[in-house]
């Protein structure tokens, strides 16, 4: 009878990183909830909207920080592969993950100091939950560079400096 081969802590952290989905379409429903209501402007639906684009920050942080513990050494599809392997794609990709990252949590944080009402504390608080979900997701992405990049220097075999 043949061993069964353990799961390692890459193998378990994959896994997990599939529980990104649920998160993220739990996201996108209540951004479908919140446009439902805007569209039915004749009720008193403010406060309701403001609670669910709260629920999309804090949902979509959390799917995209599950993102993160996927293994890096693999790719999700073509496209991403393409823009890893590429230098100055794999560049301009960490450049905007890095603009929306640092974006999102300084305004969360302004947001939240500044906040005269609640609603905006809540949507400020949701912003930095979905900067904090991007933080895990910019590291994977320069891991990802790093392991798919075509133009990464080539291992010197010498081990030491030549006089």
């Amino acid at each position: 009878m043949p061993a069964h081969a353990r799961a390692t802590a890459r193998d378990l952290f994959q896994w997990l990183s599939y529980l990104q989905y649920p998160a993220l379409l739990v996201a996108l429903g209540y951004g479908a909830k919140a446009g439902w209501s805007l569209a039915m402007a004749g009720t008193d639906s403010g406060a309701t909207v403001y609670d669910d684009f709260n629920y999309v920050l804090l949902y979509a942080g959390i799917g995209i920080g599950l993102s993160s513990l996927q293994d890096p050494t693999r790719t999700q599809n073509d496209v991403s592969r393409r823009v890893w392997q590429d230098p100055r794609k794999g560049r301009w990709m960490l450049v905007l993950l890095s603009f929306y990252t640092l974006t999102s949590m300084v305004a969360g944080l302004v947001g939240a100091y500044l906040a005269d009402t609640t609603v905006v504390n809540q949507l400020s608080l949701g912003l930095v939950a979905f900067g904090l979900g991007m933080v895990g997701l910019l590291k994977t992405a320069i891991e990802m560079r790093e392991h798919h990049r075509l133009d990464k220097p080539v291992a010197s075999s010498s081990g030491g400096s030549q006089a």
